[in-house]
C-alpha cells in the first residue's frame, strides 16, 4: 500500500511538474509603451509614466502562460537611455538569468534607442535563455495602442522553447528580430522595425511563434565582452558626413578627450577631405577611428576609396552607426589593439 501511495505521489508530482509555468521577468525602461497622453487621438504624450504593475495588469492573458514578475529598471524616454542604465540592465538581466531565478526576461524599452540597447545586451548577457525587447509606437491610452499585443506577443517569445540561443530579440508588430540586424525605419509608423541586411528572423501572430533563421555572429554566452566589473563605458562619438562638411566637429571631440569616433562616411563610409584629415590626426593621438555609412544598409568595406592602412582606420563590416559605437565602446573597455578591435566587429 505505501509502494503504491509513494507511485500515486510520483506521478502526481510529474504532472505537476510538467505543467508548471515558466517564470518570466518583465523588465521597464520606460517609453512609448508606458506613455500616457492627453486623449485617444492626441499625439502628444510623455513616455514612462506607466507603472510595469499597470503594463502587466494591462495584459491579463500573460498570467496564464507564465509566471509573471516585474521590475521597475527606469522610468524614461529612451532618448535619455545612458551607460549607467544599461549597465544597470544588464547586470540585473544577468543575475536574473545566470541565478535560475527566471526562465526568460521581457524588458519593455522606448523604440527611439531600442536597437542600441538590444545590441548591448547581445553582447554583454551570458545566458542562452531568450531574452526580448519589447515597446510600442502608440501610447498607452492612444486609440488602437499597439503595446498590450506586443507585449503579449514578447511574453510568448520569450517563454518559446525555439527562442533558447537566438540571442537578444526585439518583437514588434507581429515580427521577430535580431538585435544585431534590426533598426527602426519611419518615425511613427508600427512596422518601423525592419532588418535591412538580413531580414526578420521570425513572426509572431497572437502568440504563435515561429521562427526561419537565427543570428550567426557571436552573441550573448559565446560574446567576448564581459562587464561583471565595468563600471563605466569609454566616451565614443559619431560624426555623421554631408556635403560641404568641415572638420570642426571630429576636432572638438578630439580635443574633448574621446576614444573612440564612428565615421559615418558618405557612400561606402566616405568622410569629407577636411575630415578624412582630421580623422587621420586623431589616430595619431590615440583615438581609434571606425569608418561606417549614413546609407542605413550594406557593408562599409576596409581600403576602398579610403586607404585605412595609411591612415589607421578601421571598418564596421554592415554594422550601423549607432550600433558601430555600441561595439567600439566594449571592445574599448578590452584593448586598445586595432588588429584585435578590427577582428570583434567582424565576429559580433
Amino acid at each position: 500500500m505505501k509502494f503504491m501511495l509513494k507511485v500515486v505521489a510520483f506521478m502526481l508530482l510529474g504532472t505537476t511538474l510538467a505543467f508548471a509555468k515558466p517564470t518570466i521577468y518583465i523588465l521597464a525602461t520606460g517609453g512609448t509603451i508606458a506613455g500616457s497622453g492627453s486623449g485617444e487621438l492626441s499625439t502628444a504624450y510623455t513616455s514612462g509614466t506607466v507603472t510595469v504593475d499597470k503594463l502587466i495588469a494591462a495584459v491579463p492573458q500573460i498570467n496564464e502562460i507564465a509566471t509573471i514578475k516585474g521590475e521597475q529598471i527606469s522610468q524614461i524616454g529612451s532618448q535619455e537611455m545612458n551607460n549607467e542604465v544599461w549597465l544597470k540592465l544588464a547586470k540585473r538581466v544577468n543575475e536574473l538569468l545566470t541565478s535560475g531565478k527566471a526562465d526568460g526576461v521581457v524588458i519593455t524599452h522606448g523604440t527611439d534607442t531600442m536597437e542600441e540597447t538590444a545590441y548591448f545586451l547581445n553582447l554583454v548577457v551570458k545566458s542562452d535563455k531568450p531574452i526580448v525587447m519589447v515597446g510600442a509606437m502608440r501610447n498607452s491610452g492612444s486609440l488602437s495602442a499597439d503595446g498590450p499585443l506586443n507585449l503579449f506577443n514578447a511574453v510568448n517569445v520569450a517563454i518559446s522553447k525555439d527562442s533558447v540561443n537566438k540571442g537578444v530579440m526585439v518583437v514588434m508588430n507581429d515580427e521577430i528580430h535580431a538585435a544585431r540586424e534590426v533598426t527602426k525605419t519611419n518615425t511613427t509608423g508600427v512596422e518601423t522595425f525592419k532588418s535591412p541586411n538580413a531580414g526578420k528572423i521570425g513572426t509572431v501572430f497572437y502568440g504563435n511563434v515561429k521562427f526561419y533563421m537565427a543570428p550567426l555572429r557571436k552573441h550573448t554566452a559565446s560574446s567576448e565582452f564581459d562587464i561583471t566589473k565595468i563600471t563605466e563605458l569609454p566616451r565614443v562619438d559619431i560624426l555623421y558626413s554631408h556635403a560641404n562638411d568641415n572638420a570642426d566637429f571630429a576636432n572638438i571631440a578630439i580635443k574633448n578627450g574621446t576614444k573612440g569616433i564612428i565615421s559615418a562616411g558618405m557612400g561606402n563610409g566616405n568622410p569629407f577631405p577636411t575630415v578624412l584629415e582630421a580623422l587621420g590626426e586623431g589616430v595619431k593621438k590615440g583615438v581609434v577611428v571606425v569608418r561606417d555609412s549614413r546609407v542605413g544598409s550594406g557593408e562599409t568595406t576596409l581600403n576602398g576609396e579610403v586607404d585605412d592602412a595609411k591612415y589607421g582606420f578601421l571598418a564596421s563590416d554592415n554594422l550601423n552607426a549607432q550600433k558601430a559605437r555600441v561595439l567600439l565602446m566594449l571592445a574599448l573597455t578590452k584593448t586598445m589593439d586595432k588588429a584585435k578591435i578590427q577582428e570583434l566587429f567582424l565576429t559580433h
